[in-house]
């Protein structure tokens, strides 16, 4: 009977060169648990030391276009996902990798043995790299020597017993499985053994076989006065070898072996591909001296992991990581794929307010692009803020749905403000993913929409994705580069360098084009107006860490720009919202009084005086608290919330 240990769920594959990658993959896919495994590409980005981490964030953008090469690879009913990572040497973030993922096992690429390299370890087997992961065992590790072996009918597993020998077989069986072929099980004995103990040797083989084998095998027992040379003779017979690691590291010769010397000379030297095995290692019992090493290493990693966390290190490499290009995911046809293999749907939602000359070209282009093209987008949704000119006529004209924010869960009255518009939209569409994009924009491009999708699609882990772009500004009727962002530079940045250092990295933390997954947005609150954004990207970072937010450059963006007056009122509005959060968050009032008034001076000729203006953005809860939200986004039968019937959570300031 077969073992029943499970196949990986999750496979990491460090890729050095995409070009290479496709027997890696192939191998990788033959063994994982096909109920539910996934493969992970992953490209590392090594950033010297004296050099801030987020200078390899353009690096790694060209990282992860090579490595889009690896998902051609894949077999059908396979799952992969290419990721980059930054860091100071690549196996700290292969080792990083294979925690975040959860993986099963690490698949290497092997070109030929290091010619008498060392590294702080000792002398150098594999590569600098492999050596360094395979030393740290975070999960069983897989050396493959690549010869191109593509058409697999035969697959050598030479065996002496024990956990390595019971992982080759493993691996050797599901790989065999998937090509239709079959498993040859070698065992070699000395030459000149009794019949006796050959028939004793046969049945363990047998039983051996019959405990980890599940399809078709062959059972080899060879006398042979030298080892190695008998194994490199079969392997000649077949198109794969897979072994498993036949000694701890350092040779009685003073030479390092990292799986033992037979299995690194069998990679080195046979005719065909080579998957040489080792599972992790296993605590076992030791001295009281060597518990006490292990422990200090132990305090000593957790020391390190406690200033990798440091945010300084982390906002540098999560900006190098989760920094993004439209141009990544300008094959739509690929971002399809992506979407019905995950089962996702996708709204996209376009806010306006007497949009009239700029809604027309938006929704027909999102129409047409998305929708009858190719089918990206399952709903475009215009949501009006009780416009005034035309924006609706012309936004049903063009195919968008439309609703105005007013009559959409009447019950809890309505504010003016985008945040309500935005708030009410989440009840309002039914995709997996929502996208807002801002309709005061000329010249408009689908890019602001699929620009902010593509990361979700992409990557797993990201929840919420903010766009960037340069802002001309248009002064005296002529079109500045590099104006624009007022309050961005003059009022939000400062305040989040000083109170949420770790959003440091945000390029334009107001864009107005953004898209996250409904899981997160129907769980966090929304400002009414100007300080939705800011809002939500404290919220979505108290949440998720900076670990789940990503930004995607937009490249140009030319839109309305506010007067000087305007943008005041909108600085007002998100510094209560700021002071708001910091407070909440803390548990303290930092202020004993916090206005929601503000005073515009007045003066001219024949005229002085302040006018008075109220100014505070109301806050509505999250969605998930809504009974109509859960009876129209949640199947019958779950669970009863009952939220108080108000009209929105005020702030402290506007209750004054």
């Amino acid at each position: 009977m077969a073992a029943k240990t499970p196949l990986p769920a999750r496979i990491l594959i460090p890729v050095a060169n995409p070009m290479t990658a496709e027997e890696l993959i192939r191998l990788g896919a033959a063994m994982l648990d096909r109920r539910a495994g996934e493969l992970s590409a992953l490209g590392i980005v090594e950033v010297p030391e004296g050099m801030p981490l987020s200078e390899g964030a353009t690096r790694a953008r060209h990282a992860r276009r090579l490595l889009q090469r690896v998902l051609d690879y894949a077999p059908d009913g396979t799952t992969i996902h290419p990721i980059v990572r930054i860091g100071r040497h690549a196996a700290e973030g292969i080792i990083e990798a294979t925690a975040e993922q959860e993986a099963d096992l690490i698949i290497f690429g092997w070109g030929g043995r290091a010619a008498g390299g060392r590294d702080a370890a000792g002398p150098t087997v594999f590569s600098p790299t492999i050596d360094e992961v395979v030393r740290q065992s975070p999960c069983d590790i897989a050396v493959v020597k690549q010869r191109g072996s593509k058409e697999i009918r035969r697959v050598l597993v030479p065996v002496r017993g024990g956990p390595h020998a019971e992982l080759a077989l493993r691996f050797a069986d599901a790989i065999a499985r998937h090509h239709d072929a079959t498993v040859a099980v070698l065992h070699l004995v000395p030459p000149g053994i009794t019949l006796a103990v050959r028939a004793q040797a046969e049945r363990a083989l047998a039983a051996f076989i019959k405990q980890h084998i599940a399809g078709r095998s062959e059972a080899l027992l060879r006398e042979a006065p030298n080892v190695r040379n008998a194994i490199l003779r079969e392997a000649d017979k077949a198109d794969l070898v897979v072994m498993g690691a036949s000694a701890q590291p350092g040779g009685a010769d003073g030479e390092a072996y990292l799986f033992g010397a037979l299995p690194e000379a069998i990679a080195a030297r046979a005719r065909p591909s080579v998957v040489v095995v080792k599972t992790q290692e296993t605590i076992e019992r030791t001295t009281f001296d060597k518990l006490a090493a292990r422990a200090e290493t132990l305090a000593a990693a957790d020391r390190a992991a406690e200033e990798a966390r440091a945010i300084p290190v982390r906002v540098e490499r999560w900006f190098g990581e989760s920094n993004f290009h439209h141009a990544e995911f300008a094959d739509l046809r690929r971002l399809v794929a992506l979407k019905e293999k995950q089962k996702t749907t996708i709204s996209l939602v376009l806010p306006t307010l007497n949009e009239e000359e700029t809604i027309g070209p938006i929704v027909r282009r999102a129409m047409r692009e998305m929708v009858g093209r190719l089918p990206l987008l399952d709903e475009v949704l215009v949501i009006d803020s009780a416009s005034t000119d035309r924006t609706r006529e012309i936004a049903e004209a063009e195919g968008a749905r439309v609703v105005q924010h007013p009559d959409v869960l009447p019950r809890y009255g309505s504010f003016v403000g985008k945040g309500e518009a935005l708030w009410k939209s989440v009840y309002e569409t039914t995709g997996d993913i929502i996208v807002w994009a801002d309709t005061d924009v000329k010249s408009w491009h689908h890019r602001m929409v699929y620009g902010t999708l593509g990361p979700l699609l992409h990557e797993p882990r990201l929840q919420y994705v903010k766009g960037y772009y340069q802002r001309p500004i248009v002064e005296g009727g002529q079109l500045k580069e590099g104006g624009g962002g007022r309050v961005t530079e003059l009022v939000a940045r400062p305040l989040i360098n000083l109170f949420y250092p770790e959003l440091s990295g945000m390029i334009q933390p107001l864009s107005g084009e953004y898209a996250g997954r409904r899981t997160l947005l129907e769980s966090i609150p929304f400002f009414t107006g100007y300080a939705v954004e800011i809002g939500h990207l404290i919220d979505v970072a108290e949440r998720l860490g900076i670990e789940g937010l990503g930004q995607v450059d937009l490249e140009r963006r030319i839109h309305r720009n506010q007067e000087l007056e305007g943008l005041s009122r909108m600085s007002f509005v998100i510094l209560q919202a700021v002071m708001k959060r910091l407070e909440e968050q803390r548990k303290t009032r930092l202020f004993a009084e916090m206005g929601s008034t503000m005073k515009l001076p007045r003066s001219g000729r024949g005229r002085l005086g302040l006018e008075v203006i109220e100014l505070a953005d109301q806050e509505r809860p999250p969605m998930i608290r809504i009974p109509e939200y859960l009876e129209r986004h949640r199947p019958a039968g779950g669970p009863e919330v009952v939220v108080p019937l108000l009209a929105g959570r005020r702030s402290r300031a506007a209750r004054r």
